[in-house]
């Protein structure tokens, strides 16, 4: 039944794949393709809250934030304020910097490397052999056998510099601050004789650097590489300033519509596109010569060009009497922006320098057998596997962390020093408090913190965790990454990385999430590549809600018992019931017949647009909740926000004050200041989330919201990861009738195309 009493004949408990009397509304949704939208806007810097993906209903380019943000009346002055400012921690500004490190050394591995083409002139040898096999591939012939070399391995080398306690950096504040103002006048007087906004000055700036302006003049399709401009506002903005000279054909813009696609595909997982799709969405895009356009890409190193094995049998040997070539394996050829296939690559060589390397041993093997045979019987698989080997897998639910717990008990008990890192503070601080030694697990007890836990972010950029030796490795010698679904392809690059020598990697987490925001499926493609040993849980979610969401997982909408109201559906006929019911929940229904308040339930739904988006759910929860003029850029003291330092990182909190220094907020206890011009693109009201941006996260109650225009966005990942979201009790606002159980049956994720599976192959052969 329902938690509310009114209505209690609407509602059935348990039964969220029940058919209701309903009728699903039309499709509400908001749109994001506009196509006469000018560059800006509406729409922010086009980055959305990096946390945004095509699983929860949009398509890339959605940027636009919390109605009523634009930053306030005054109240917040410009520029980042004070010395106080300045001294704010700030983990997203040394995690940038802990990035800008990464690519600095990637750019060194590069020139370690031979590159698969030549970058600039004419395409010859490799790069033409490629091309035309990408032409043969797509005509059914044999590709060009003599244009496919794999890289040699690159050496090992020192990992990034030591940075164990840096000092706090302010928040990024607005785009190129060092940009000389003479600068962006020169672009914005540019922009505005072609009819573009003048407020994209900055931002350009910001990308193209130092005369912006005459690489705009020489090339204006240029303008696609910052951030929200789509391919119909360059085109006008590129024949305001050529005129007639200005047409589909030219070779400038193909090469920058492949770039753009290329962002694209990463905006939605890729690190790499197949050659024949990128060809098709050039022609989409009405470029007459696609194959001519990658070729320019190509020759002007904008992009790289592979090819990955589509199987992994070897080619069948010729018979001695036959004079025919040895059978040609079929391959796939790959276009792919470098900064993510160096990644890819390099996190291809980390992790087959751990598996290969000798893990440290301060205990012997029969110790850690004794702490394996006192463990409960899943934890003593996993600390067997980790003891023998320096890369493991371990799948599993929520109450699988006490596994990962019970290794790091008996890891320290051993004398090395293990350490936890989570996806989010949240993640971090329940599972450092919530998980003490298992009975047995350590021997011999230590001092310090019964659990030593850090998130990914803090542990790189050197704010949290151990620190770094002195060769810039990581000080530790286990390392387990929980949520290790959520890692793109950067971060874990940047994380195997800084690993020294013989450290233990355990990556742990539930393959049945919505994978990273970011580029990359890491912990899936490690799955599917069987390069090492995997340990799956068999520690159930207890409960009805675990139950429900176990069943989810396989592909089943189960009916589940739940005589304490864990779990509820409300049924509801359009959007605007929708809305209404999911603020009654929230503010009055579950805190008193459940018992949990309104600050510890989440509102979760598909997508931020359309009519039951976290935009007008956040306006009707703020107006119930915290209602206020919203002086300080749509927001006011005591407001839910989340906070989006980067792309894919998720933050939830609270707005404290807002004064000439920018907007206040506390998130998990750490105060975070944003800078006035920073606010509109980085934070939005919380009180109701996507999946994306609570995934990692729990609270003791969700609502899950799913109204009829919903219906096309729904995957099985994206019900598994927001129901398991709730810890006590799950209230499930339903208005897509049979289209949940059919995404539960028979939707699964959206596949990524990625290149790691292939290169652990290469590292690896036993991989498979």
């Amino acid at each position: 039944m329902s938690t509310e009493p009114e209505t209690t004949q609407d509602a059935e408990p348990g039964t969220p794949g029940a058919d209701t009397a309903a009728d699903a509304p039309e499709p509400t949704g908001e749109h994001v393709d506009r196509a006469d939208a000018r560059p800006g806007d509406g729409d922010g810097d086009g980055s959305g809250d990096g946390n945004d993906s095509g699983d929860e209903g949009t398509e890339p380019g959605d940027g636009k934030t919390a109605e009523g943000t634009e930053p306030g009346d005054g109240t917040a002055a410009e520029g980042t304020g004070s010395a106080e400012g300045a001294a704010q921690v700030s983990e997203a500004a040394a995690e940038l910097a802990a990035q800008r490190l990464e690519r600095e050394r990637i750019e060194r591995r590069k020139a370690e490397k031979q590159a698969p083409i030549e970058a600039g002139g004419k395409l010859s040898g490799t790069a033409a052999d490629l091309l035309a096999a990408v032409r043969a591939v797509e005509s059914g012939e044999k590709p060009v056998a003599t244009a496919f070399r794999e890289p040699d391995p690159a050496p090992r080398r020192t990992a990034l510099e030591p940075a164990r306690r840096p000092q706090p950096i302010a928040a990024q504040a607005a785009p190129a601050p060092g940009a000389a103002p003479e600068a962006v006048a020169a672009v914005r007087a540019l922009l505005a004789g072609a009819g573009a906004p003048e407020t994209l000055a900055a931002q350009v700036v910001a990308v193209l650097g130092e005369g912006a302006d005459d690489r705009l003049r020489e090339d204006p399709w240029q303008l696609l590489r910052v951030p929200g401009v789509r391919p119909e506002q360059a085109d006008g903005f590129a024949r305001a300033l050529l005129g007639a000279e200005c047409g589909p054909d030219d070779e400038r813009r193909g090469t920058a519509l492949t770039v753009w696609l290329l962002e694209q595909a990463a905006v939605a997982g890729h690190t790499a596109l197949d050659a024949s799709a990128l060809v098709a969405a050039l022609s989409q895009r009405s470029v007459p010569d696609p194959d001519a356009a990658v070729q320019s890409a190509l020759a002007e190193g904008e992009a790289l060009v592979f090819q990955d094995a589509l199987d992994t049998a070897p080619p069948a040997p010729a018979a001695p009497d036959d004079t025919e070539e040895p059978q040609e394996r079929p391959v796939r050829i790959l276009i792919g922006l470098e900064r993510y296939a160096l990644a890819e690559e390099s996190l291809a060589d980390g992790l087959a320098r751990l598996m290969n390397s000798v893990p440290k041993q301060d205990g012997s093997a029969d110790a850690w057998e004794r702490a394996a045979a006192s463990a409960p019987r899943s934890a003593g698989e996993l600390i067997r596997a980790a003891a023998a080997h320096g890369l493991v897998l371990h799948t599993g639910g929520e109450a699988s962390r006490s596994e990962a717990a019970a290794l790091l008990h008996a890891a320290r008990a051993l004398g090395l020093r293990g350490w936890a890192a989570a996806h989010t503070a949240g993640g971090r601080d329940g599972f450092a408090a919530g998980h003490e030694p298992a009975d047995g697990a350590a021997e011999h007890p230590t001092d310090g913190p019964a659990t030593e836990a850090a998130t990914v972010a803090g542990l790189l950029s050197g704010s949290e965790g151990p620190g770094r030796d002195a060769d810039g490795a990581l000080d530790l010698d286990v390392l387990v990454v929980l949520d290790a679904p959520q890692l793109d392809v950067e971060t874990a690059a940047m994380l195997v990385e800084s690993l020294p020598d013989g450290a233990r990697l355990v990556l742990s987490g539930d393959p049945g999430v919505l994978w990273s925001a970011g580029p990359g499926r890491v912990f899936a493609d490690l799955i599917a590549a069987r390069a090492c040993p995997q340990v799956a849980s068999r520690t159930p979610d207890p409960g009805p809600i675990g139950e429900l969401v176990s069943g989810i997982g396989i592909g089943e909408l189960n009916q589940v018992e739940a005589p304490g109201k864990e779990v509820v559906i409300v049924p509801v006929r359009d959007a605007g019931e929708a809305v209404h019911r999911t603020v009654q929940l929230v503010a009055d229904s579950v805190p008193r017949a459940i018992g949990i308040p309104a600050e510890q339930t989440q509102v979760i739904t598909p997508g931020h647009g359309g009519a039951v988006g976290t935009r007008a759910l956040n306006t009707a929860l703020k107006e119930r909740l915290n209602p206020g003029p919203g002086r300080f850029g749509g927001f006011d003291p005591g407001d839910r926000i989340v906070y989006s330092p980067a792309p894919g990182r998720a933050l939830p909190g609270r707005v404290v004050k807002a004064d000439a220094e920018g907007l206040h907020l506390d998130c998990s206890g750490t105060p975070v200041v944003v800078p006035k011009e920073r606010v509109e693109q980085t934070v939005r009201h919380g009180w109701a989330l996507t999946a994306h941006q609570a995934v990692g996260l729990r609270w003791p109650a969700a609502v899950v919201v799913l109204p009829g225009d919903a219906a096309a966005a729904l995957t099985r990942p994206w019900v598994y990861t927001a129901f398991g979201r709730a810890e006590r009790h799950l209230s499930v606002v339903h208005g897509v009738e049979q289209a949940l159980p059919h995404a539960v049956a028979e939707v699964p994720q959206k596949p990524r195309t990625t290149r790691l599976q292939a290169l652990l192959r290469a590292q690896t052969p036993t991989a498979g």
